[in-house]
């Protein structure tokens, strides 16, 4: 799947009070436990993705699989990207992780995708058009953020919530 090439979705924002290395390590915990779980597998069944249980190297590496989602690339401390289809949907979930300050990693998930058809485009609206996804994302990343923020620094960095274009 060529990530580049399928549609920008929305990207979500948040500054962690602590390295990279404390947020890479909380990301592969936080997605994993997110996407492992009875919930996500019965889901990538109903929806028909093309991963539904967990495979692969772990910690999380290229190749690495769980319910609706493959690891394309994983470079620690900067980028993981997720990508999955299902009938309804081609889509990437990419997050990157870039320094902002001493202390402190901006964390950004950035979604792409392509919802062909007629169903496609009724997936679209029940999932992005409802706001469930950009929920999600937020939840997920300040269950990151916090997660990271146990072993990092204690600065309470705040959430700068989301951005979507």
């Amino acid at each position: 799947m060529e990530i580049a090439s399928l549609p920008f979705v929305d990207e979500h924002v948040t500054v962690v009070a602590a390295e990279a290395d404390d947020v890479w390590r909380a990301l592969g915990e936080v997605v994993e436990r997110s996407f492992s779980g009875s919930r996500a597998a019965g889901y990538a069944r109903l929806v028909g993705s093309a991963d539904r249980t967990a495979s692969g190297p772990r910690p999380l590496a290229e190749g690495s699989a769980f319910p609706g989602f493959r690891v394309a690339a994983a470079l620690p401390g900067q980028e993981l990207v997720l990508e999955g289809r299902h009938r309804f949907s081609t889509y990437a979930l990419v997050f990157r992780l870039d320094h902002a300050g001493p202390g402190r990693t901006m964390l950004r998930a950035e979604t792409r995708a392509v919802f062909p058809g007629l169903a496609g485009g009724v997936y679209r609206r029940l999932v992005i058009g409802t706001g469930g996804h950009a929920g999600g994302l937020r939840r997920l990343l300040s269950a990151v953020r916090r997660r990271s923020e146990q072993t990092g620094p204690e600065t309470g960095a705040p959430d700068s919530g989301s951005q979507q274009e």
